[in-house]
């Protein structure tokens, strides 16, 4: 297709943008209703039973300081369950890309505007989260409300990296590695549940190589109003892995969708 012919970019990103929205809000609750629970249920079990017992956490009431990092677990893991089985799904089974790809975009069009999709939806859940948490006075109104942003920068960098898994994996079953060896460990060991520094020496430059750490670290010092100049460098982090991975992504997918 001539590149000429081509609407514009941000015309051909918002096309496959509305469609994955079209397609998402038909079946709203189902979709939208368990990756919202999730937290809150986390947040209840382990934050009102343990702090009962642990008081504090770096200086915040601990459910405070749970709270804080589930806003970007949300997003951790919608986006990544949409760019793994939901990009694979779409490819393999529903053969839904080989009909958008018969408009005028084109194949990195396709990828960008999932990755964008996938955005959207890490923003969304924050939001949803933080008004929860807001509302029972367990994260205070302030700069808080500027965490749905680090949200979207998390579903941004996790569908980067959930699309880049996609790219290997040849059956759906393969994504449970990536799911409960890859995702897990991540949620546990980046400073959600608990500060990274108290790990034992040796993990704790092996956290701060996990994406979560940072972006945890951005909502937190949100959240607690609470901001220092080595968040600049989390920040860089969070950028840079989502322009490599999505390059990476994109290299090796649109092999893929044109075959």
């Amino acid at each position: 297709m001539n590149n000429n012919n081509l609407p514009s970019l941000s015309d051909r990103l918002l096309g496959v943008w509305y469609r994955h929205f079209i397609v998402y809000t038909r079946n709203l609750i189902s979709n939208g209703l368990p990756p919202f629970l999730e937290p809150l249920i986390f947040l209840a079990g382990v934050g009102l039973g343990l702090g009962k017992y642990i008081v504090s956490m770096d200086g915040l009431p601990y459910i405070q300081y749970l709270a804080s990092g589930l806003l970007v677990t949300s997003s951790m893991y919608t986006a990544a369950f949409e760019c793994t089985f939901g990009t694979f799904i779409r490819l393999e089974y529903d053969k839904a890309y080989d009909g958008m790809l018969a408009a005028p975009i084109t194949a990195n069009d396709l990828i960008a505007g999932e990755i964008l999709w996938a955005g959207t939806k890490g923003c969304f859940f924050s939001f949803a989260v933080l008004i929860i948490v807001t509302v029972f006075g367990v994260i205070p109104i302030g700069f808080s409300l500027l965490t749905p942003l680090i949200g979207f920068l998390t579903g941004l960098m996790f569908a980067s990296i959930s699309l880049w898994v996609t790219s290997f994996v040849k059956t759906i079953n393969h994504f449970n590695f990536y799911m409960t060896g890859v995702l897990s460990p991540m949620f546990f060991f980046s400073g959600v549940v608990f500060p990274i520094n108290s790990l034992p020496r040796l993990f704790q430059p092996i956290a701060e190589m996990m994406p979560l750490t940072h972006v945890v670290r951005l909502a937190r010092a949100f959240c607690n109003h609470s901001f220092q100049y080595n968040l600049f460098i989390d920040l860089l982090y969070v950028l840079m892995i989502t322009v490599g991975m999505g390059i990476l992504a994109l290299r090796r997918l649109k092999h893929r969708l044109i075959l």
